[in-house]
């Protein structure tokens, strides 16, 4: 079994920063890509930041040049930096990986969310 831990979330204030991790554990051979999604109250979830195993990083263009996303392949964890937050990121941030498991299987693990509550 592969679990998705997240930690980091919590109250912040608009304009202020905030960091999530999320550590992936299990019966895990590699990761390929791990991301970042968000879910806004009565919205669709959203790609918000993808990176590969390499260290490839992509962004939704509307949060471009506010958030950063970083991996250590040895902890496998990913970090999400969010700074400049506004009331419109207010959302549920789940993490997701791409998991080769040791038994050779590929499946996409999901971490059950935290909650980014941004105040104005």
């Amino acid at each position: 079994q592969v679990q998705l831990v997240e930690a980091g979330g919590g109250l912040v204030q608009a304009g202020g920063s905030l960091g999530l991790s999320c550590a992936a554990s299990g019966s895990i051979a590699s990761i390929n890509a791990m991301g970042w999604y968000r879910q806004a109250p009565g919205k669709q979830r959203e790609s918000v930041a993808l990176i590969t195993s390499g260290g490839s990083t992509d962004y939704a263009d509307s949060v471009k040049g506010r958030l950063t996303i970083s991996r250590d392949n040895r902890k496998k964890t990913v970090y999400l930096q969010v700074n400049s937050l506004k009331a419109e990121d207010t959302a549920v941030y789940y993490c997701k990986a791409e998991v080769r498991r040791r038994d050779y299987s590929r499946i996409d693990y999901w971490g059950k969310g935290t909650l980014i509550p941004v105040s104005s």
